[in-house]
């Protein structure tokens, strides 16, 4: 089933690509969440006449991540949490507190913009990529200290 991408689907493409899909992915997932819509002749001539204003708004988007992305590069983050016997956290630091540091420091990023495999869970410093755009990836640092 052919779908044209809405927004941007990670491993799948950007927004206004035509891709091939298996049929349930497209109706079950893309198309319910509103990420695609299915690409009938129609549903293409009409995405092709917004091409340049959707363009301009994109271009617009990519320069403001840019300018976060240069201001987040010399971001650190600091984190005090209770230390177990073995050297392990008692809870950990995952994407909602980095984001709600983040919103305290005067920065607004989603929480899916975060690449964090899995929430922190042992005292040290740490390197985070925030992928705003797919060419605006910013790195910061995050510091998990023990705390008595």
């Amino acid at each position: 089933m052919k779908v044209i991408l809405r927004k941007e689907v990670e491993h799948l493409g950007r927004p206004g690509q035509v891709k091939e899909v298996k049929p349930g992915y497209a109706r079950n997932y893309l198309v319910a969440r509103g990420l695609a819509m299915e690409a009938t002749p129609e549903a293409i001539a009409w995405y092709e006449k917004g091409k340049e204003r959707r363009k301009a708004v994109q271009d617009k988007a990519e320069t403001a991540a840019q300018a976060l992305c240069q201001k987040l590069g010399g971001v650190s983050l600091s984190f005090a949490r209770p230390v177990g016997e073995q050297g392990k956290l008692f809870g950990s630091v995952g994407k909602t507190d980095i984001v709600k540091s983040l919103k305290a420091s005067g920065f607004d990023v989603q929480k899916e913009a975060i690449r964090l495999e899995s929430a922190i869970k042992e005292p040290g410093d740490y390197t985070i990529d925030i992928r705003l755009t797919p060419t605006a990836i910013a790195k910061i640092k995050v510091s998990v200290v023990p705390r008595a």
